[in-house]
């Protein structure tokens, strides 16, 4: 069983930046590949970015390709997304996903385990 345990969510206004942390436990972290969902009020979860394990391999929705970053330290078994200029539509609960597949999870059935989420919320 893995446990993921996100952190670094909150309030920032428009144009700014945040990064969430994502600390995994429970199996060996370099055999998951690791991404981020986002789920809106009122709207479905929907993938943000992944990376994948050993090599690293990352992939963003269009949407926030350009201004976020999935990054992995693979020696602290955390995941990392960096989000700059963010906007209101940003605005979600942002949870942490791993898969023991090959391939990101880009989709909520792909992943194994989830973490409990971490509001972020931007202001305009």
């Amino acid at each position: 069983q893995v446990q993921l345990v996100e952190s670094g969510g909150g309030l920032v206004e428009a144009g700014g930046s945040l990064r969430l942390s994502c600390a995994a436990s429970g199996r060996t972290f370099s055999d998951l590949s690791m991404a981020w969902f986002r789920q809106a009020p009122g709207k479905e979860r929907e993938f943000v970015s992944g990376i994948s394990r050993s090599v690293g391999i990352t992939y963003s929705a269009d949407s926030v390709k350009g201004r976020f970053t999935i990054s992995r330290d693979n020696a602290k078994n955390t995941v990392y997304l960096q989000m700059n200029s963010l906007q209101p539509e940003d605005t979600a609960v942002y949870y942490c996903a791993a898969a023991r597949n090959l391939g990101i999870p880009t989709t909520s059935v792909g992943a194994d385990y989830w973490g409990q989420g971490t509001q972020v919320t931007v202001s305009s």
